[in-house]
């Protein structure tokens, strides 16, 4: 998961653009070579007049040899390309899984329904999830468009009967809603699917 796509993200940074997979800085810092079929010998034949003359690099994935005829300098030049965009997939990966991300992923879509499920948690374990839920409506739903909470039970609570326009007062709002349920409620071994129905009944609803 991942708050833009991969592709978005690739392009935003210009690791595509920069040409940083093995073939394509073989293809700039060489050439490959090459082989071909003699008919009076009857099988492919590889030139040999590189022999000696350049480091060679063969590929593990299909075994092609490459001539390496760059020089010090570009290598180096690669090297620290490679570094930064290592550098930058680091960054990417501690930011998500950290936070509300850590436990929720990324949320891409623009309208969403959370569906509460507390089970039988204990109340220790019950605060520990309504402090991960607060997380994410602080940092993350507040960055989408329409989103509503509905918590399983025998007698479905619903925050909002529609999603609702995220703002900093309907966040704000749905966190106090959260910090007011009630430890225990009545619940049945049908409530999780009925508040999963109720959730999708939305035609808004993306996810």
């Amino acid at each position: 998961q991942s708050l833009v796509s991969s592709s978005k993200w690739l392009r935003r940074y210009g690791l595509k653009r920069n040409k940083l997979s093995l073939s394509q800085i073989l293809s700039q810092i060489g050439f490959q070579h090459r082989e071909d079929y003699v008919t009076t010998l009857g099988k492919p034949v590889a030139s040999r007049y590189a022999d000696g003359l350049f480091p060679q690099y063969k590929r593990a994935q299909d075994g092609s040899v490459y001539n390496l005829t760059a020089k010090k300098e570009l290598i180096l030049h690669f090297v620290d390309c490679l570094m930064g965009a290592i550098e930058l997939y680091k960054q990417r990966m501690e930011w998500l899984t950290s936070e509300s991300r850590q436990i929720f992923g990324v949320i891409q879509e623009q309208c969403i329904v959370i569906v509460l499920d507390f089970g039988t948690a204990a109340p220790t374990e019950f605060d520990l999830c309504r402090d991960a839920l607060s997380m994410v409506l602080v940092e993350q739903v507040i960055q989408i468009s329409r989103f509503n909470l509905i918590r399983a039970a025998q007698d479905l609570m619903k925050w909002q009967q529609k999603c609702t326009p995220v703002s900093e007062h309907s966040v704000k709002s749905a966190v106090t809603w959260l910090w007011k349920l009630d430890h225990m409620t009545a619940v049945s071994h049908t409530s999780s699917a009925e508040a999963l129905l109720e959730a999708m009944g939305d035609e808004a609803v993306s996810s």
